[in-house]
């Protein structure tokens, strides 16, 4: 009986410590993202045929400080002739300021000024740990206030995000969007509950039980401050009242787009949603340009900002 006893709390501490151990391997790679250089950023813009003339455009590189002191690495470009619209742009999870250069210049050809910046804890910004939205929606608050005071108070501004650059926008919503004169939201590609996506991607891609996402997101709340339950803007969608054009590619395996239709469905304001046949994981723009434009034009106009 005491070598039964023995034995199965051998096994029971087996797997406690495997439990603990993958939680930490998880919640310690989505804090590290394998960066993409900005190197590599420019030849994926390239090859797919959006960097066009971005080389002879006017542009200035600075960096801004946040809400702690961490530096914002940011591209300014001017629209080709005087405007009062402003959009800024954020990118996705391991990607970098360039990989908005696709979106800068279609909003460009509407007439806007572009800034792009880098998430925090990617591109040139110091390494330290990504948060999924939770850190980097704070981080949009403190560009949105620089873009005002810059370019005045009177300006016309709005958002564009990209997968996790569009998750952390909509997540952005609890800190008071609207009174800060953000005027419409172009959100593709992003989740909605970052608990949910990872319940996803742990049984789709790793075949691990729904358990693993709360014990990294415990994990991730003791190693860097917060857990996954924290990033949900489908909850600020439910009472947002900024219009907000949503993309998604019907063919994405890695956010599904039951996440942007899910946010659609409960925006309290105005909303519309286009989802992208053919397109996979941030491609919408790519598999059709054309479309993509005329869309987000079409939509600016519904909301007056022409």
């Amino acid at each position: 009986m005491n070598i039964f006893f023995i034995v199965l709390g051998a096994v029971l501490g087996l797997i406690i410590i495997f439990i603990i151990a993958v939680s930490v391997i998880l919640a310690r790679t989505t804090a590290r993202p394998h960066r993409i250089s900005i190197e590599g950023e420019i030849q994926y813009e390239k090859e797919h045929g959006m960097w066009k003339n971005y080389e002879s455009l006017k542009k200035e590189e600075y960096k801004i400080n946040s809400y702690d002191g961490y530096e914002l690495n940011m591209i300014y470009v001017p629209a080709e002739k005087e405007s009062n619209k402003y959009v800024i742009i954020s990118h996705g999870y391991s990607g970098c300021r360039l990989g908005s250069v696709k979106y800068m210049h279609l909003f460009r050809e509407l007439g806007f000024s572009a800034i792009m910046y880098d998430d925090r804890g990617h591109g040139d910004n110091k390494l330290v740990p990504c948060t999924m939205g939770f850190k980097e929606s704070k981080d949009l608050i403190e560009v949105i206030k620089h873009v005002r005071e810059r370019f005045g108070e009177d300006i016309v501004l709005g958002l564009h995000g990209e997968s996790m650059g569009s998750a952390l926008s909509n997540n952005a919503l609890q800190y008071g969007l609207k009174d800060l004169g953000i005027k419409f939201i172009v959100s593709d590609c992003g989740y909605n509950d970052l608990e949910k996506l990872f319940t996803y991607l742990i049984g789709h891609n790793m075949h691990l039980p729904k358990l693993f996402v709360k014990t990294a997101g415990f994990a991730s709340k003791l190693l860097y401050g917060y857990a996954f339950s924290e990033v949900k803007p489908i909850n600020y969608i439910k009472e947002n009242e900024i219009p907000i054009c949503f993309f998604h590619g019907e063919d994405d395996d890695f956010i599904p787009c039951s996440h942007a239709k899910e946010m659609h469905e409960v925006n309290k304001g105005y909303s519309e949603l286009h989802i992208v046949p053919g397109a996979g994981h941030a491609m919408c723009v790519i598999t059709d340009e054309e479309s993509y434009k005329e869309k987000v034009k079409a939509f600016l106009e519904k909301i007056n900002i022409g």
